[in-house]
């Protein structure tokens, strides 16, 4: 057997193994080494990572976690609570920790319900890994229909598990069915004494009133653009990442008072910079499509200064950067409103609210731009956005709305150009152009704005104790005054006037006047003036009744209001402007009093001078 093992090496030295005969299966004399196992770790991203985690943690809604602190130092916790603002404000985040808060039993296990939940408990652990069995989270966007409610209400007959209270967080609350509402109603108002609910929502309108009325409600706030940017500039500390104050402030605008809104965008910033280089203001802007701030202020610059040119250039470079037109003129309309609050709050330019650069360009432009310009910017953005927003051509869009404001720069506040046009009109009428005719002048409306005339003349009347019936627009007015409603109304309408001669009235009625209308008016006068009257009926065509007569004064006086001398300066100073209404100083007259030639009439008293004074007067 010697020999059998036989080999150079001695036992106690390792044995080679003899190399494979010919050539290897990957063509090579040794094996290729396995390479290690890569195990990535998965990121997190920051809304996820920074998530609050007590009431502490939240921030801008002190109201909220004021009120839930006392409730449960107090004891006073509610069975439902409804939580409503924008997205990404905690709405959720608070369901949880009230979750946690509700079922904390402490680091050594002999907790109750408290405030500031210890993160340790098995409780805390299980809720925040969301793999708590006694703590359901239902997205009522998913799961709108009755049948999913009633499998909430089947699961509140049973006690916890292992937790203290059983918690339902239904998202989006607004989305359920109205069946699936009614089926919770009233498990929602007398809930077992182990259950409490949370709702969260985004539009509160759309829930009933019947489940708001059993809930507590707490309206959580959009987060101040400071207090985000100083919640970002900690984040960014923790993540080592420089981040320029500007560019936070940006993010921050943009986040629109949205915590997540505002971390997603800071994640996407610190992803665009090049590893170890800071987030840059500009880096920011061009991220979002925004132009850059000066260039906000260069563009309202030229456009105070009535340039065209100038606008459109800044408007050039803002394009040439990447900004979106729509986005330039929201931050144009936010610069108009930002320069209107300094206008009216002095105060604002040397605090700290604002940023610098709208502290140092901001002051001197609002002082020198007027509130009626402002005013007016503001209002023409607001159009100009939705234009540029429906163009096809959005860049085309923004240049035209430009070219509108700076050629709208210069022209005098609505209140300066009436009082110059109400001057030159009365040049004209004391001059070669002719007078308008005597009467009630009409009061025309044009875009709005009242244009008064100058006061006429007016004849007074001796005051009387007794009604004075000297036209039948008296006696008409006197219904009025006396609130018969009916009569007055008929009188109106149906009462065409054939002849007025008191006490005796001839009156022509409309087939719609009802048949007593005569004996009610004679009966009302003779109630009213203490002597009996005489209502005649007529198949004579008389005056116009007093409806028709107001809607022929009317268009009387809307075609001498056209033809007025200051309404056509206005109209040739605005082209687009409009008559929005006309009107009448005094009703007109339906009818002069006929002569008398009737000899059943002898005993009718003779008009009066003051009659007929009363009859002409003018309002």
């Amino acid at each position: 057997m010697a020999g059998l093992f036989d080999d150079d090496e001695t036992d106690d030295q390792p044995r080679s193994e003899p190399p494979p005969p010919g050539p290897s299966l990957f063509g090579d004399d040794e094996l290729p080494e396995a390479a290690a196992p890569v195990h990535a770790e998965s990121y997190r991203v920051l809304a996820r990572k920074y998530r609050p985690t007590t009431f502490d943690d939240l921030i801008g809604q002190d109201g909220l976690v004021r009120t839930l602190r006392n409730a449960f130092a107090m004891n006073r916790i509610a069975h439902a609570f409804m939580l409503t603002g924008v997205r990404g404000v905690g709405k959720t985040t608070t369901a949880r920790i009230l979750a946690r808060a509700l079922n904390c039993t402490g680091a050594d296990g002999q907790g109750g319900p408290t405030p500031d939940p210890c993160g340790v408990c098995d409780n805390c652990v299980a809720i925040l890994a969301d793999r708590h069995p006694d703590v359901v989270e239902m997205d009522a966007a998913s799961n709108t229909g009755v049948d999913d409610v009633r499998e909430i209400i089947e699961a509140t007959r049973f006690r916890p598990m292992i937790a203290r209270t059983k918690v339902f967080i239904i998202d989006e609350v607004h989305m359920l069915s109205r069946n699936a509402f009614n089926a919770l109603l009233k498990t929602l108002e007398e809930p077992p004494p182990h259950v409490k609910f949370v709702f969260a929502t985004t539009e509160i309108r759309k829930v009933p009133i019947t489940v708001l009325s059993r809930c507590q409600r707490f309206d959580l706030k959009r987060v101040p653009v400071d207090v985000l940017a100083a919640h970002f500039a900690r984040i960014a500390e923790k993540e080592a990442v420089a981040a320029e104050s500007g560019a936070l402030e940006a993010i921050a605008r943009a986040a629109d008072g949205s915590v997540r809104d505002g971390l997603s965008l800071l994640d996407q910033a610190i992803a665009r910079a090049d590893e170890g280089a800071p987030v840059t203001a500009e880096l920011v802007a061009d991220m979002l499509g925004l132009a850059d701030r000066s260039l906000v202020f260069d563009l309202l610059d030229a456009i105070a200064a009535g340039d065209p040119a100038g606008a459109l250039g800044v408007m050039d470079r803002a394009h040439e950067a990447g900004a979106d037109p729509v986005l330039v003129m929201q931050d144009l309309l936010g610069l108009a409103h930002t320069l209107s609050r300094i206008k009216a709050i002095p105060a604002l330019a040397e605090g700290s609210e604002l940023p610098e650069l709208d502290r140092a360009r901001g002051a001197p432009l609002a002082a020198r731009l007027s509130v009626p310009f402002l005013g007016r910017l503001w209002q023409m953005l607001l159009k100009g956005i939705a234009e540029v927003e429906q163009a096809t051509d959005r860049r085309a869009a923004a240049d035209m709305i430009l070219i509108r404001l700076c050629y709208v720069s210069d022209l005098p506040a609505p209140g300066e150009l009436v009082r110059r046009l109400a001057g030159e009109a009365a040049t004209i009428r004391g001059g070669a152009a002719p007078a308008p005719a005597p009467g009630p002048a009409p009061r025309a409306v044009v875009n709005g704005a009242p244009v008064a005339h100058a006061p006429v003349a007016q004849v007074e009347s001796a005051p009387s104790s007794a009604p004075r019936l000297a036209r039948f627009e008296d006696v008409i007015a006197l219904a009025g005054e006396k609130r018969d409603a009916l009569l007055y109304a008929h009188l109106r309408h149906d009462a065409r006037l054939v002849r007025f001669a008191p006490p005796v009235i001839e009156l022509n009625l409309a087939p719609e006047a009802p048949r007593d209308l005569s004996s009610r008016l004679a009966r009302f006068l003779e109630a009213e003036t203490g002597r009996r009257w005489t209502i005649a009926l007529s198949r004579a065509a008389g005056a116009p009744s007093m409806v028709e007569a107001e809607t022929t004064a009317r268009e009387t006086a809307r075609d001498e209001a056209l033809d007025h001398p200051l309404v056509r300066a206005i109209f040739e100073t605005f082209p687009g402007a409009k008559i929005a209404s006309v009107e009448v100083d005094a009703p007109p007259a339906l009818a002069e009093p006929p002569a008398m030639d009737d000899d059943r009439f002898d005993d009718v008293p003779p008009i009066s001078d003051d009659d007929i004074a009363d009859a002409m007067e003018i309002d």
